[in-house]
């Protein structure tokens, strides 16, 4: 071991400093590392949480996959070698394949829970776990199997209740959140939107809390585009450097081969920010995947057309300027 991977090993990190290079907010962490055993800190005699560098890796790849639609469960004891080869893997049909689990939902709110219960009319891709009368009996509880969804009615939203529904929604893993309301003002939603949780307001039926619950499925965005988008995206056929010889080299009868290097060229430049927008935010990072995979299908698509193309022209085939 060198003198720098000694001092990498010693270096500690605290859990807001850890917060802050990982994107994982430390409620999540802390209910990441009580429930699915994501990391094993190191304590001061005081209890203060002491993060390595290492682990300090594995929750930022963690949070990419999480942020990409794996399931936490599946990713948290995981290595390092494995968290960058599932990052770097194929993929194929992950996506879709999540988009048919049954999205599990809980409820918080006896008018809504009990107007579920007796209405039914919840598809069979959502299922109702359990409804809680109130916000109290809900913490009470230790729960067994965390939700897909949270779903919290709360007819009156203010901005000092957003404390509340954070609580709520940490002691349901970190769910995706919904809270129907009846009525609010235009800053409190905002807020509310800003720390990751979706506001819909009341009446609401049974097929549209159904719908916006699946649509917080993860893997629904990607999964909805296209089938095809669920396998990962196509490697690129021409490097940069091949793409501007293409362009540079004399095709007198045809220009197509340089229109084509500039279609695939711009592909390439948004393939390469949707996927920076998709590792860099966890806001949106469902459609930033799909606009990173699809735009990478587009890409594939023209290089093979470029592929022909280069061909047919090499072959004498394309067909000559007339006066």
């Amino acid at each position: 071991m060198t003198a720098h991977d000694r001092q990498l090993d010693e270096q500690r990190f605290r859990i807001g400093s850890v917060s802050q290079l990982t994107g994982v907010p430390a409620e999540t962490l802390r209910v990441w590392e009580r429930r699915y055993a994501v990391a094993s800190p190191a304590r001061t005699p005081s209890g203060v949480r002491l993060y390595s560098v290492e682990d300090v890796a594995r929750l930022t790849l963690i949070k990419r996959l999480v942020d990409r639609g794996d399931a936490i469960g599946s990713v948290a004891r995981l290595d390092l070698a494995q968290l960058r080869g599932r990052l770097q893997g194929p993929d194929l049909l992950e996506p879709a394949m999540r988009a048919r689990l049954p999205c599990r939902v809980m409820v918080v709110g006896a008018a809504l829970g009990e107007r579920l219960r007796l209405e039914g009319g919840l598809p069979e891709e959502v299922v109702l776990e359990r409804a809680f009368d109130t916000a109290t009996t809900f913490l009470a509880e230790p729960l067994a199997l965390c939700p897909d969804v949270l779903v919290v009615e709360q007819p009156t939203l203010h901005l000092d209740q957003l404390d509340d529904l954070r609580r709520l929604q940490m002691h349901a893993g970190a769910a995706r959140t919904v809270v129907v309301y009846v009525f609010s003002s235009s800053a409190t939603l905002s807020r509310l939107e800003a720390l990751g949780m979706i506001a819909r307001r009341a009446p609401l039926t049974t097929a549209e809390l159904a719908r916006c619950c699946l649509s917080l499925q993860p893997g629904a965005a990607v999964a909805g585009l296209d089938p095809e988008l669920g396998y990962g995206p196509p490697p690129r056929r021409y490097s940069d450097s091949e793409l501007i010889e293409i362009a540079a080299a004399s095709h007198t009868r045809c220009e197509c081969p340089r229109h084509l290097v500039d279609l695939i060229q711009a592909l390439a430049a948004f393939e390469r920010y949707g996927a920076e927008c998709e590792s860099r935010s966890s806001e949106n990072a469902l459609l930033h995947a799909a606009l990173y995979r699809s735009t990478a299908h587009a890409r594939a698509i023209l290089e093979n057309t470029l592929a022909r193309t280069l061909a047919l022209l090499a072959g004498d085939t394309c067909g000559q300027d007339k006066d």
